[in-house]
């Protein structure tokens, strides 16, 4: 090859444009090295970057008077009022994705993504308390999905009990869109001190710049430049760019980084995520408008002759990066010591617009950071609008019970216990609602209080409608929040979708960010972190588009949570409007093998007075649940199986029983109950029913019933017998 096609082909493999090459060549006005092309590899891809999507997600509600701090940290703050000593608390959280290393490698993709999450929380200063996770696979049937399901969740539950923290809730769906690209989104949260929360923009000239932590490896180097890409047949050699993480070693950094804030000695402090070095360098600087010089002869490695490209970019797990009070240098040194952990002191912050890399006496790498950050490739993509869906052609009647059936044997509606029974959810000893109930929900220890937790989303809406669809996620994890009494608070979101270069693409991504704009203003559920996953594509096959909302609500006392379950005798009550919406349902995907019709409407004045509703009524309340994926139907018989009794519903025709109309909550609560209820939601102008009753021992829509016990077998054994291998 040619000196120019040696050239070509690194720009190519580094994932740079040639019309990126030619602003970086403008920028620093000579040609890089081969360590700089990889910094700017690294700071300028998509998953580091957000080129394709900032111009949008700066339409996105993310200030309130909750709000402490919003995106653009590691983690978002909210403020969740005082706690029994006056100190003022606040929950720390986020949602990012592990979906490419995933795909790859399943067990160690997922492990890492759960690590990565916690170190986010952590870094602000906040112990975690609860953790969730949404998952997206291909078919059952693919030959690759048992083992990406069976990885990954080991994954998840393999890092996440060893480092213990509860996994409160989350989401599991499949599709055959995901069959070449699975999607792993973790979301975890914490507790810390609102006036005691860290930041990760450096100050003052001249400070020391601290390597803490595990040591660096070859693991995981040009990992975010690889979550920017499209997969090929050329997926298996992507397998190094995975990185392996330790959860006790984790385990020990937490600790040693609490006691490390609590000592005084840090500036600023920023988890070693993706593109490791690099990346937390170069935010720690552009944040504080400051210079760093890094000397990688001082940095801490694992393995022989490593060159300053592989340390930069190197994305080893269990590390951080910090800015030092000088003088508390030996106390922070001392902490490290005592875990047995590495610190080292690699540079220093300088006042010059320069990122400065020194290795072996040479220098690697001297580059304007701001060019590398703030001053990133920034595009205007063009989109364009999904079209209108057609209208829903007829749907034939069916045995209710036989769709019933249909929809509880299918691993997306069958019970996830398999999955969830994999994770330690009772860790801590504070969590209240374990998974499988809705929203789950941790007490706040040493409080009255409690969080609420929740992750949502239904792709099949977005792909037919984006912005109904992004409304959707929102107010679904605004009903699972209400329905165990929790008044939300505020989000966050993974927006996974497929290759923005396409314009149908980027109109999915326009649409639903205006759709979750819309309906957070609306719910007064602002954004305060997030993460976006791009090209997620396997040879030009793009997933469904899934922008996943992680939901936090409070609960000032655990006395205000709706916690129990059905009686025998309890009335079942409809609060909401039912008009019969059938499109994009579930009934359809999963009886009818169909995905006709448009994504149910999203009334968010409705969404608003409907939930407040419920919190306000609570008293009155047995046990409550949202209506989504399957309708009334399958939200009757989750609740009457969960409580071990049956169900009759008065109605036994499709629409009413299958229809999947938002803003609905289904109240299970005594007679007298019920009385004060309808006379209450008259008065709130909220749509109330009687719909049929709990007990018994069968499932009953009008003349069709079938034994419960039957039907509660079939529910507990079909995800397990989907995805053996």
């Amino acid at each position: 090859m040619t000196e120019p096609e040696i050239t070509q082909a690194l720009i190519k493999a580094h994932g740079i444009t040639a019309d990126e090459y030619a602003r970086l060549l403008d920028t620093i006005g000579r040609t890089p090295s081969f360590t700089e092309l990889g910094i700017f590899s690294a700071m300028w891809n998509e998953h580091c970057s957000y080129k394709s999507s900032k111009k949008w997600l700066r339409t996105l509600p993310t200030t309130g008077p909750q709000v402490i701090c919003g995106p653009g940290e590691n983690a978002g703050v909210v403020d969740i009022g005082d706690g029994p000593d006056g100190r003022k608390l606040a929950v720390v959280f986020k949602m990012e994705s592990h979906n490419h290393p995933s795909y790859i490698e399943p067990y160690q993709g997922a492990a890492t993504g759960v690590g990565g999450i916690l170190r986010d929380v952590f870094t602000m200063g906040a112990r975690p308390i609860a953790a969730m996770n949404a998952l997206s696979f291909g078919e059952t049937s693919h030959p690759k999905t048992p083992h990406l399901v069976q990885g990954v969740v080991e994954g998840i539950g393999g890092y996440g009990n060893c480092f213990g923290v509860p996994n409160v809730g989350g989401e599991v769906r499949f599709d055959p869109a995901y069959n070449g690209n699975c999607l792993v989104n973790a979301f975890a949260a914490g507790l810390a001190d609102a006036d005691a929360i860290f930041y990760s923009a450096a100050s003052g000239v001249g400070m020391p710049v601290v390597y803490l932590g595990a040591k660096t490896g070859r693991d995981g180097v040009g990992g975010a430049t690889m979550a920017s890409a499209e997969f090929d047949d050329t997926i298996e050699e992507k397998r190094p760019t995975v990185q392996v993480g330790d959860p006790f070693t984790e385990k020990r950094l937490m600790e040693a980084c609490l006691e490390l804030m609590a000592s005084g000695a840090v500036i600023s402090i920023q988890d070693m995520g993706a593109a490791g070095l690099t990346c937390s360098a170069v935010e720690m600087g552009d944040k504080g408008n400051l210079g760093i010089r890094l000397d990688l002869d001082r940095v801490p490695v694992r393995e022989e002759n490593m060159t300053a490209y592989e340390m930069m970019l190197s994305e080893s797990q269990e590390r951080m990066l910090m800015v030092l009070k000088p003088e508390r240098e030996a106390v922070a040194r001392a902490i490290f010591d005592k875990w047995d952990l590495d610190f080292a002191v690699v540079g220093e912050t300088i006042a010059e617009d320069r990122f400065l890399v020194l290795h072996n006496g040479e220098t690697k790498a001297d580059l304007p950071l701001k060019a590398l950050s703030g001053t990133a490739p920034e595009y205007d993509r063009p989109w364009v609008e999904t079209p209108a869906a057609a209208p829903l052609a007829d749907v034939p009647g069916i045995d209710p019970i036989d769709a019933l059936r249909a929809l509880i044997s299918s691993p997306n509606y069958a019970h996830k216990a398999w999955v969830w029974e994999q994770y330690d959810y009772q860790v801590m000893g504070d969590t209240v609602r374990v998974p499988g109930l809705g929203a789950g929900v941790v007490r706040v220890h040493g409080t009255a209080k409690a969080l609420a937790f929740t992750s949502d989303v239904t792709p099949r809406y977005v792909r037919a409608n984006p912005f109904e669809g992004g409304k959707q996620a929102v107010a679904e994890a605004f009903r699972n929040l209400c329905a165990v009494g929790a008044r939300p608070l505020a989000a966050t979101d993974n927006l996974n979708f497929g290759n923005p270069e396409k314009p149908e693409i980027m109109g999915q991504i326009v649409g639903a960010i205006k759709g979750i704009g819309a309906a957070c203003l609306a719910l007064d559920m602002p954004i305060v972190s997030g993460n976006v996953s791009l090209y997620n594509e396997t040879d030009g096959v793009p997933i469904l588009p899934t922008p996943t909302i992680g939901a936090v609500g409070l609960l000032d006392t655990l006395d205000e949570m709706i916690a129990g379950t059905p009686n025998a005798g309890d009335v079942a009550i409809l609060i909401g409007d039912s008009h019969g919406h059938l499109g994009q349902s579930a009934l359809l995907a999963e009886v009818f093998n169909r995905t006709d019709g448009d994504a149910p409407p999203v009334d968010l004045a409705a969404e608003r007075r409907n939930g407040d509703f419920v919190r306000a009524n609570r008293a009155l309340i047995g046990a409550a649940t949202d209506l989504s994926d399957g309708g009334l139907a399958l939200a009757a018989f989750e609740m009457a199986e969960g409580a071990g009794i049956g169900i009759t519903l008065d109605a036994a025709d499709t629409p009413t029983l299958f229809a999947e109309d938002q803003a609905r909550y289904l109240i299970a609560c005594t007679f007298d109950q019920a009385e004060a209820l309808m006379v209450a939601a008259h008065a709130a102008g909220v749509p109330a029913a009687s719909v049929g009753r709990f007990g018994g021992e069968t499932v009953k829509f009008g003349p069709h019933e079938a034994a419960m016990a039957d039907l509660s077998t079939l529910y507990r054994t079909a995800f397990a017998a989907a995805i053996a291998p």
